[in-house]
């Protein structure tokens, strides 16, 4: 059954084809919902992303063709260029300096500067044998929270005993997947109790919730008293269409509820409810700069599996929370199977073995620790498949190497360098352990300055070794709190291994 949402067109690597393309892209946006200025930025930013196809992925008489793919996304409209032409790393190209006077600045890198300006989120995955990838997305526009409520109603709430009191009489209430109509409600409920402090800004935009929901990238849940008044909120937030794992996240009960069993119920009905495809972890991110957050979470079956640092800015507030504010916020990573794991073969660094044996016997897991047949690493390809994710407002990304090729080291330096002249504080980089080749590679890699963080099981693409990188991100251990011995355990073990330490 053909997709309404997914129109592919495939061009002729010849600028003359762009007004075509450009006229296909632009119906489709509007199909897509897109007015006015926005449609005149994705036909911007679709025509540098083309032209630089065009003058960079092929030799200047070559004749060849490449994809160009429309999509409807939850939130908006992605685009995907998608060629086979010779090696091409934006990454290489100068970074536009706008700030420079007209006649001093040069035009290099003008065109990935529009680009970016003018779409959400721009993407570049290197497939390895199967070329290169382009991602455009560009979010429908939406009403923030504020735009619902006058200042007073949306005041953020007090420290415990300061503002609302909780009601101390038992009261009868419902948990229940959320309806569209109390989208405003959960946004409203998440500002006042926790500002701007979820990671995830689509917590705020009720439209997008609606949206999440309906498609299945959110899953909600709402409690609700008799006299229908809102309670409270908790979900699972798939990282991407037919994820194996989803993150437990956007949970929180308005103060006058809390005391009542409302994060029991809401957590309880949350993981019970059936998921459109077979979930088989659920994990967690919790604040590691008061313990409030990890103490609810391990009450909730999640423990703890791995420590994130300097993840988000410090200017992040915690409203009604006394926390340190004086550097980057650290996250706890927690982790719970949906049902006993079968055992997998893990293949281990052997001078991280012994944690990650703990790691996983902490989460529940019996797995298989290998070695690998081979003494070295067994490179099927030279060119790696890598996948690279920006989060600007919290100045963190993310690397995922989905498959080794023999360029990795290169390719990993590449990338590197590209994120820290973006000022990219705090880099996160996922290595599978059922991949043979991991065992080797990360002695390999840890010398650029990567180093220990924890596991992530049951991702796309196998469990995960996760390390880390911090860009000249002053960090003070002792301000970071740990809550149980695992934990406490996890940023020890962190802290031996930090390069910056020794």
């Amino acid at each position: 059954m053909a997709n309404p949402g997914y129109l592919k067109l495939t061009i002729p690597n010849e600028v003359t084809y762009l007004p075509i393309a450009q006229k296909c892209v632009r119906e489709a946006s509007i199909m897509f919902g897109f007015t006015g200025e926005d449609i005149y930025k994705i036909e911007l930013a679709l025509e540098e992303g083309v032209t630089n196809i065009i003058k960079h992925a092929f030799e200047s008489n070559e004749m060849n063709t490449f994809d160009i793919i429309c999509e409807k996304i939850p939130l908006g409209m992605k685009i995907i260029l998608k060629e086979k032409g010779i090696p091409y790393d934006p990454k290489q190209v100068p970074e536009y300096n706008p700030g420079l006077d007209v006649n001093d600045a040069q035009t290099t890198g003008l065109g990935t500067f529009l680009l970016k300006k003018s779409m959400d989120e721009v993407l570049f995955n290197n497939l390895g044998n199967e070329g290169k990838e382009t991602h455009l997305i560009k979010f429908l526009p939406a009403k923030n929270i504020k735009d619902y409520f006058p200042p007073a109603e949306l005041t953020p709430e007090t420290p415990a005993g300061e503002g609302t009191r909780p009601i101390t009489e038992k009261i009868e209430y419902e948990v229940r997947p959320m309806q569209p109509h109390e989208s405003i409600e959960i946004s409203k409920g998440a500002y006042k109790s926790h500002g701007y402090t979820f990671f995830d800004e689509h917590i705020y935009y009720p439209d997008q919730i609606v949206e999440m929901n309906k498609t299945g990238e959110l899953v909600s849940v709402v409690a609700i008293t008799k006299d229908r008044k809102f309670m409270g909120h908790a979900a699972l937030h798939y990282p991407e269409p037919g994820s194996p794992v989803a993150e437990y996240t956007f949970v929180f009960v308005n103060p006058e509820y809390r005391g009542q069993g409302c994060l029991t119920r809401l957590t309880d009905c949350l993981f019970s409810l059936p998921q459109k495809n077979k979930l088989l972890g659920i994990y967690s991110y919790s604040v590691a700069n008061h313990p409030f957050t990890q103490k609810t979470i391990l009450k909730c079956g999640l423990n703890d599996c791995g420590i994130q640092l300097a993840t988000s800015p410090a200017t992040w507030e915690f409203k009604g929370i006394e926390s340190d504010s004086t550097q980057r916020i650290s996250v706890v990573l927690g982790f719970k199977y949906t049902e006993k794991p079968e055992p997998v073969k893990i293949y281990a660094p052997d001078a991280h073995r012994r944690m990650l044996e703990k790691l996983y016997k902490n989460i529940g897991a019996e797995n298989n620790f290998l070695k690998p047949e081979t003494g070295a690493p067994v490179f099927e390809y030279k060119e790696s498949v890598i996948y690279t994710r920006v989060y600007a407002t919290e100045e963190t990304a993310e690397i995922i190497v989905v498959k080794y090729g023999s360029d990795i080291l290169q390719e990993l330096k590449v990338i590197l360098r590209d994120l820290c002249m973006k000022h990219i504080a705090s880099i996160t980089l996922f290595l599978n352990l059922e991949d043979p080749n991991t065992h080797f590679m990360c002695e390999q890699i840890e010398p650029l300055n990567f180093f220990f963080s924890g596991i992530l099981p049951k991702t796309h693409y196998g469990d995960a070794l996760v390390l880390q990188y911090l860009n000249n991100v002053p960090l003070d251990y002792d301000k970071i709190v740990a809550y149980s011995e695992a934990a406490k355990e996890i940023l020890d073990y962190i802290k031996k291994h930090d390069p910056h330490l020794k």
